[in-house]
C-alpha cells in the first residue's frame, strides 16, 4: 500500500524557536545621541534590554560576544532606561517645537511632562494675561477665593498683564503671589479702574517693577503719576488714559531720570509736554513713541531732537501737524537713528524722504504706512539707503510700478511692505525677485498680486516667506 505524502517541511520551520519569536518593533529616535530600540512587551522586557536592531535581526549589546551563552561572561543586572516618553533628555528637545499654548496642554498629561515643561527656558520672553475674573474660584458658599499662582512661580515669568482689575484685585495679587514684592519686573494694566491710590500701592510694594505699562485705564489722574512713579523705572507706555496730558508729561521728566523707554498715546499732549523734557533723560531715553498725538506740531519735534539727542528710535505715527519741515529737523538732529516712524502723517511728502535718505545714515527700519502723498521720486531717494532693512509702504496709494524699480537696488533689505498699494501690477511686481536677500514680503490687498504671482515667486524667491 502506498504511502500517501505527508505535510512538506520547510527550512523554516526545523530552525530553533527562539528565532522564529516575533521581534518587537523599534522605537525611532531623532535626536543626537540617541540610539533606536525596541519596545517593551509583557514577558519579554528582559529579553530585548539593550538590543539592538542589526540587518540580520537583533544584536546583542557591546560586550557579549557572538559565540553563544557558552563563550559569553556572567551578565550583569540589566540597565534600566526610561521609556522615550518620559525620558527627560529627549523631552527637553522635543518641547521647543511646540507653542506656548500647546505647552499649556502638553503640561497636563504627567508629572514628568509637567517638571521638564515648567522650567523657565520654555516660557522666556512671555507674558502671562490674568483677567479680572480668571483670578478667583467659587466657592460652594459663594464665597470667592484667589487662584493659586504658584505655576506661574515655578515658570519664572517676569512680568504680568492683568485685565480689568480693581485696587482690590491688585492687593490681592500682591498678597497672594510670593514673588510679587521683588521677583516681578514688568506690570501691565489695561482697561482697569486703578486709581491713584491704587497705582501708589502697587508701585510701593512691588520694589522689582521697571517696565510699567497704562492701557485704557481711566481713574487714575496726573496726581497719581507724580505720587507713585519711582526712580527704578526704566519703560513706561502710557495710552487710551483720558486724564493724561501735559501735566503727566511733567511728572514723567521730573520722576523718571533713568528712563530708556517711553511709549505716549494721548490725544491731548501738546508742544508745551515735550519741553518739560531735560538733559536728565538726554542720557538715559533711546525710544520715543508718540502715537496719534494730534496736538503736537514741528515745535514739539524741536523740543524733542534737542532734549533727546541719543534716541535711536523714533515715532510720531498718528501725529498729524507734523510736515517735511519736522522730519528735517529730526534728520539733522538725531543722527543715530535706527528706527524711524511716520506712519499716519498725512502732510509728509516726498521732500521729507530726501532729507531722511541725506542725513540718516544708519536708519534700518522706516515706517511709511498711510502717507499719501509719497510718490515714485520718494523712493528714488530711499534707493540710496545702504543700512535700510525694513521698508514699509503700506496703502501709500501714490506709489506705481515705476517706484518699484528703484527700490530693486537697495540689496540689504530683508523686509518689504507693499500691502493695499493700490497702483502696482502684476509686471511690476514680478521684479521683486532681483532682490534675492529678501525674507519677507507683504502684498495683502494688492490688486496687481494674483495666484501666478504667487506661485512665481514661490519658484525664484524660495526663501522668503510672501504674506498673501
Amino acid at each position: 500500500m502506498s504511502q500517501e505524502p505527508g505535510p512538506r517541511v520547510t527550512e523554516e520551520d526545523v530552525q530553533p524557536r527562539s528565532r522564529r519569536r516575533p521581534q518587537a518593533p523599534m522605537l525611532a529616535s531623532k535626536w543626537p545621541g540617541e540610539v533606536a530600540r525596541p519596545a517593551q512587551r509583557s514577558g519579554c522586557s528582559q529579553y530585548h534590554q539593550g538590543y539592538t536592531r542589526c540587518p540580520g535581526g537583533l544584536c546583542p549589546p557591546a560586550g557579549i560576544p557572538l559565540g553563544g551563552p557558552a563563550s559569553a561572561p556572567a551578565p550583569g543586572p540589566p540597565v534600566e532606561r526610561p521609556p522615550l516618553a518620559t525620558d527627560e533628555k529627549i523631552l527637553n528637545g522635543l518641547f521647543w517645537y511646540f507653542s506656548a499654548c500647546e505647552k499649556c496642554v502638553l503640561a497636563q498629561v504627567c508629572k514628568t511632562w509637567r517638571r521638564v515643561l515648567y522650567q523657565p527656558k520654555f516660557w522666556a520672553g512671555l507674558t502671562p494675561v490674568l483677567h479680572a475674573k480668571e483670578l478667583y474660584n467659587m466657592l460652594p458658599g459663594g464665597e470667592k477665593e484667589f487662584v493659586n499662582l504658584q505655576g506661574f512661580a515655578a515658570r519664572g515669568f517676569e512680568g504680568f498683564c492683568l485685565v480689568g482689575v480693581s485696587d482690590l484685585d491688585i492687593c490681592e495679587f500682591i498678597d497672594n503671589y510670593a514673588l510679587s514684592k521683588k521677583g516681578v519686573k514688568a506690570m501691565s494694566l489695561k482697561r482697569s479702574t486703578i486709581t491713584d491710590a491704587g497705582l501708589e500701592v502697587m508701585l510701593e510694594q512691588m520694589q522689582g517693577v521697571v517696565r510699567l505699562e497704562l492701557s485704557g485705564c481711566n481713574d487714575f489722574t496726573e496726581a497719581g503719576l507724580w505720587s507713585s512713579l519711582s526712580a527704578r523705572i526704566t519703560s513706561l507706555s502710557v495710552s487710551d488714559c483720558i486724564n493724561v496730558a501735559d501735566d503727566a508729561i511733567a511728572a514723567i521728566s521730573q520722576l523718571l531720570p533713568n528712563l530708556a523707554e517711553l511709549s505716549l498715546q494721548a490725544y491731548h499732549v501738546t508742544d508745551t509736554a515735550l519741553a518739560y523734557f531735560t538733559a536728565r533723560q538726554g542720557h538715559s531715553t533711546h525710544t520715543l513713541r508718540l502715537l496719534s498725538c494730534w496736538e503736537i506740531t514741528n515745535h514739539g519735534v524741536v523740543n524733542v531732537v534737542h532734549s533727546l539727542p541719543n534716541l535711536t528710535a523714533l515715532s510720531l505715527s498718528g501725529c498729524s501737524k507734523v510736515t517735511d519741515d519736522g522730519v528735517e529737523l529730526v534728520a539733522e538732529n538725531l543722527r543715530k537713528l535706527r528706527s524711524l516712524d511716520l506712519s499716519w502723517c498725512p502732510r509728509i511728502t516726498d521732500m521729507a524722504l530726501e532729507y531722511v535718505a541725506c542725513d540718516l545714515h544708519r536708519l534700518e527700519e522706516l515706517v511709511l504706512d498711510r502717507c499719501v502723498r509719497i510718490t515714485d521720486t520718494g523712493l528714488s531717494y530711499l534707493s540710496t539707503m545702504s543700512s535700510l532693512r525694513s521698508l514699509y509702504l503700506r496703502w501709500c496709494c501714490q506709489v506705481q510700478d515705476f517706484g518699484l524699480k528703484h527700490l530693486l537696488a537697495m540689496r540689504s533689505l530683508r523686509l518689504l511692505s507693499l500691502a493695499g498699494c493700490p497702483l502696482l501690477t502684476t509686471t511690476g511686481l514680478s521684479g521683486l525677485v532681483q532682490l534675492q536677500e529678501l525674507e519677507e514680503l507683504e502684498l495683502t490687498n494688492c490688486p496687481g498680486a494674483t495666484p501666478e504671482l504667487f506661485k512665481y515667486f514661490s519658484q525664484h524667491l524660495p526663501r522668503c516667506l510672501v504674506i498673501e
